[in-house]
């Protein structure tokens, strides 16, 4: 066997034509040989196998392509790569293989097949060519697969045989309704790979994967380990995707985001609930198929849809300004797994298409308004590229108008695999047939068929049932994407959908840190209250996401999307923590830079005190159960250490809403930089810390007059990574 990187054969035809071909980047390229090398050196299993961790379309198929072609070099005969599910994505694979080795299947050095369409004939001539197999991971695909190598052609066992299993994860099974169910289906292909490959004599087993969560959910029971932890499962390497420069993921939209005037600050449109319901199913009292353009209990899938149009129009007359031709765009519509629920979309997309037609015809006060509104608010953030062309409103007004008159924009519904097929190009990507492209459906969303520019996304799945991976396969507007396209792109979904996500982001990075670190040996702590209210272990398998925190050192917490209480109602519990306050000098067990060091039960009762004065507005909530959770967990090493730093400040003067309409979020950080957060981060060392802030709570700020306190809680430096459920998954597993 091969041993290292440096007895690898990297000049071999195979991998010399991929990268002469493909231009491989040296970070990309490392990344091949090294994996390819410790797959030819490594005893590797579907228990312990060779790790390729990517994020969401970042390049992963590019990067295990290249494997496969030095492995092809290094004396490997045949690749089973095994996929997710759909005909869609296998039809996208077959292409994809066959485009990217094209040289050498013309030449008769290799032949790609679709296990469910190789001939049952195959010559000596043809079976001694290096082969690809696809086999989709189902039970029909495998018994061909078997019947294959034991039956048909026997002499495959005796070559070495590479498996991929792409998007290597259990997530996707195992929280679905039927889950034991899934569980055991999963147990039945597993097996079913294992025992194929038990029968090859010579195998090496790589596994590639986006959602590095799927590494802690293992179809058998886990054991929990010493200190709560538990471990995932043990990679014989892992070797992480380089992410390329234009690679736009969840940093963009959830942390980017949160920074005033980023371009990233304008993605996010907030849906209300209500909004979604009306999306749900056709009715005549809620909607009006005559006034769309004007109804407000549908304000924002037309803003929605008119900005996509507006989008659209500023990046063609951009191109087109430069000199360069002119692409097409596409918006995504998904909020329903429904087919009645999607019939109805259609209808409503096709009038919104067929009024604003002719509203631009007749030049209609309605019309110019809502192309202004959507280029006003397109425009802030095309504003903030210096380098791209900035059209004027005369400009795109009239190619919206254009792009309407001749019919540039298309919607179509997709919900089954006979609608992908016939979506899909000859590559196996999903086809844009006109200028603008709006498609409505679920089933569009599946992992890895590829979606070209994607400048719209309205989103609307029920967060009860999220997890980890299906949001993050559903987040297609991740992906390799040209800044001045992002700049146009907005996301629209309810508030408490984009707070699961981002919930969700933060979770994923959390896992992915502690492989980048190999920080993954020592696992992630996983853990929930119980009914008596101890904190205690839980298993990853129980985890339901939508309610998932992730505490990583001195993360702050806090309240956002909330009014106060009326004065009247308030006063009373706004004077007894004017009082504590105060008070705490003396409950103190310490002082520090006007800090002070006290039990974890005083910080507890100043947050439930909090808690009575908060009205939380739709989609945003403030759960004591997980800010004492919280606390229990970062105070409860030892006795002696169940203190929190309070830090308190008053006379605080802050607008209720940031310029651009959405709620405040960072009263703790006046100054830029410095203030509260900086002095806390100072202070959480060992010990949680919570800022106060005493709010004045003007009206002319937007508040209701009354004073109120402001609370942010700092999770100390020196904490493991920690996964903390608020709701687990009741039963077995």
């Amino acid at each position: 066997m091969t041993g290292s990187v440096q007895d690898l054969k990297t000049d071999g035809a195979f991998f010399k034509y991929l990268n002469k071909k493909n231009e491989y980047k040296q970070p990309v390229r490392e990344t091949m040989v090294r994996t390819a090398a410790k797959l030819t050196s490594s005893a590797t299993s579907e228990q312990r196998p060779g790790m390729l961790l990517g994020k969401v379309q970042s390049g992963k198929t590019r990067t295990f392509i290249g494997v496969m072609g030095l492995m092809y070099d290094n004396g490997f005969d045949v690749v089973i790569l095994l996929t997710k599910g759909t005909n869609a994505l296998v039809r996208q694979t077959y292409a994809r293989l066959h485009e990217e080795f094209s040289d050498a299947v013309d030449q008769d050095a290799m032949r790609v097949y679709d296990i469910m369409s190789m001939p049952d004939n195959l010559r000596k001539y043809e079976w001694n060519q290096k082969l690809a197999l696809i086999v989709k991971k189902e039970t029909h695909n495998l018994e061909r697969l078997r019947t294959a190598l034991e039956e048909k052609y026997p002499e495959l066992k005796e070559k070495r045989v590479l498996f991929i299993d792409d998007e290597a994860d259990f997530a996707s099974v195992a929280y679905e309704y039927k889950r034991d169910q899934n569980l055991k289906q999963m147990r039945v292909i597993a097996t079913k790979i294992n025992a194929l490959r038990k029968k090859i004599k010579h195998t090496a087993f790589l596994q590639v994967t986006a959602t590095p969560y799927s590494l802690y959910l293992q179809p058998e029971d886990m054991t929990i380990h010493k200190g709560k932890v538990f471990e995932p499962i043990r990679p014989s390497f892992t070797e992480l995707v380089p992410v390329h420069n234009r690679y736009i993921g969840g940093e963009v939209y959830f942390e980017m985001s949160e920074k005033e005037d980023h371009l990233a600050s304008y993605l996010f449109h907030e849906v209300n609930e209500k909004e979604l319901e009306v999306m749900k199913k056709m009715d005549g009292r809620r909607v009006k198929m005559d006034q769309l353009l004007e109804q407000k209990n549908i304000s924002n899938i037309r803003m929605a849809v008119v900005n996509f149009i507006v989008g659209a129009s500023i990046r063609r007359c951009q191109q087109r300004l430069k000199g360069k031709r002119e692409e097409k765009y596409s918006f995504i519509i998904h909020t329903e797994r429904g087919k009645s629920a999607h019939a109805w979309q259609a209808e409503l997309i096709e009038g919104f298409e067929k009024l604003l037609t002719e509203a631009a015809d007749r030049e209609t006060d309605t019309f110019q308004t809502l192309i202004r509104e959507a280029y006003d608010d397109l425009i802030r953030s095309v504003s903030k590229l210096k380098k791209s062309p900035r059209p004027d409103f005369k400009q795109v007004y009239e190619e919206v108008r254009r792009s309407l008159n001749e019919e540039y924009v298309v919607s179509s519904v997709v919900n089954s695999e006979k609608d992908v097929q016939e979506l899909l190009d000859y590559k196996g990507e999903l086809k844009l047939r006109a200028p603008m492209n709006i498609f409505i459906g679920g089933q569009i969303l599946d992992r890895g068929v590829t979606i070209h520019n994607l400048i719209g996304f309205f989103y609307g799945r029920n967060p009860k049932s999220f997890q980890q991976d299906t949001v993050l396969q559903h987040s297609r507007m991740y992906g390799a994407r040209p800044v001045a396209d992002l700049a146009v792109t907005r996301f629209y979904t309810t508030a408490r959908i984009y707070t699961v996500m981002k919930r969700i982001h933060e979770f994923d990075s959390a896992l992915r840190r502690a492989f980048e670190r190999g920080g993954h040996d020592q696992g992630v702590v996983f853990i929930q209250r119980d009914g008596t209210e101890e904190i205690i272990p839980c298993s990853p398998n129980k985890i339901l996401l939508s309610n998932v925190l992730t505490m990583k050192p001195h993360k702050r917490m806090l309240p956002v999307g909330f009014q106060t209480g009326y004065k009247t109602h308030i006063q009373k519990q706004v004077r007894q923590l004017d009082d504590r306050v105060d008070q705490l000098k003396r409950a103190a067990l310490k002082e520090q830079d006007g800090a002070y060091l006290v039990p974890v039960e005083e910080a507890k009762r100043l947050l439930s005190l909090v808690h009575e004065t908060l009205e939380m507005e739709e989609g945003y909530d403030f759960s004591m159960d997980e800010y004492e959770g919280v606390l229990d967990y970062l105070t409860a090493e030892s006795e002696k250490r169940a203190f929190v730093w309070v830090l308190a400040k008053k006379n605080r003067n802050i607008q209720r809403l940031k310029k651009d309409g959405s709620y405040e979020n960072s009263p703790d950080t006046p100054g830029r930089g410095e203030g509260e957060l900086a002095e806390a981060r100072r202070l959480a060392r060992n010990f949680p810390a919570l800022i106060m802030l005493r709010q004045e709570g003007k009206k002319e700020q937007g508040w209701r007059g009354s004073p109120f306190w402001w609370p942010v809680l700092i999770v100390p430096a020196e904490t493991a990574p920690t996964v903390y459920a608020g709701r687990t998954v009741k039963g077995k597993h």
